[in-house]
């Protein structure tokens, strides 16, 4: 009898992340189909999408723990829960919400103290990323572009990561929305805004730069006329879990500082 789960089944790529970065990646035993990172975890059986499973396969590797994000999991978690399996959802939003996530992921595997630890190096990182973001010589404006049609800002901990980075993002006001609907804005609204990067990410898909470039009206924003559009990979920043907080934070410091610099050498 072990005194913690010990096969466990992660829906999204976070939990699997943080579980592997605390050294407890054999307690894993499915995946989601989307997980990247870390690359070991892909040879793990997979067993979800971001809004459907596979009940029959996760029922096959009888797990003791089940672990799931946000609403959008939620029909999943309520089947998976009908059927006897202990089920835990995250909704992390935030960056403090994040750290609290992987701190919860440790106590459910005996790990408090390596996820402490592990939260604390995060939160140093970031610091790190804020010194950096200070010695830019301006903070651009930042449109960060969730999806394209329609256009969806990014949520909370996206632009808490680009006002850390060196940033400032478009909509702040929109931050608080944690449904994609509500963070839905207008391409004048943008256009108007004359964003000075644009940052897209669509969920799972590849960014088509042409897309964004030809939009009516936006060639005569900041963004398209000193070509400051980029792409970061939804895994990295879109992913709130350690990949955000690290390789997303240190992508969007790239974009930001391009233009911070290029703007201010080319006298724009």
């Amino acid at each position: 009898m072990t005194k913690y789960p010990s096969r466990i089944v992660c829906l999204t790529e976070e939990t699997t992340e943080t579980l592997y970065l605390l050294g407890e990646g054999d307690r894993v035993v499915g995946i989601s189909g989307y997980t990247v990172r870390p690359p070991e975890a892909r040879s793990k059986p997979k067993v979800s999408a971001f809004i459907n499973a596979r009940f029959e396969k996760i029922e096959a590797l009888k797990p003791d723990l089940i672990l799931a994000f946000s609403d959008l999991q939620a029909d999943i978690a309520a089947e998976l829960i009908r059927r006897g399996y202990p089920v835990v959802t995250f909704n992390q939003r935030t960056i403090e919400e994040i750290l609290r996530m992987i701190r919860t992921v440790g106590a459910l595997v005996g790990r408090q103290a390596g996820a402490e630890a592990l939260s604390d190096t995060l939160e140093r990182g970031l610091d790190t990323m804020r010194e950096r973001a200070a010695r830019l010589p301006r903070r651009p404006r930042v449109f960060f572009e969730e999806w394209d049609d329609p256009l969806i800002s990014g949520i909370c901990w996206v632009d808490e990561l680009v006002e850390i980075a060196g940033g400032q993002p478009l909509f702040p006001h929109l931050r608080s929305a944690s449904l994609a609907k509500d963070r839905i804005v207008r391409p004048d609204e943008v256009r108007a805004a004359d964003p000075e990067v644009i940052v897209a990410s669509w969920c799972g898909k590849a960014m088509k730069k042409r897309t964004i470039v030809e939009r009516p009206g936006w060639d005569a924003t900041s963004a398209i006329r000193n070509d400051h559009v980029y792409e970061i990979k939804s895994t990295y920043i879109l992913q709130p879990g350690p990949a955000s907080l690290t390789e997303g934070v240190a992508r969007l410091h790239e974009c930001i500082a391009k233009a911070a610099h290029g703007q201010e050498a080319g006298g724009r």
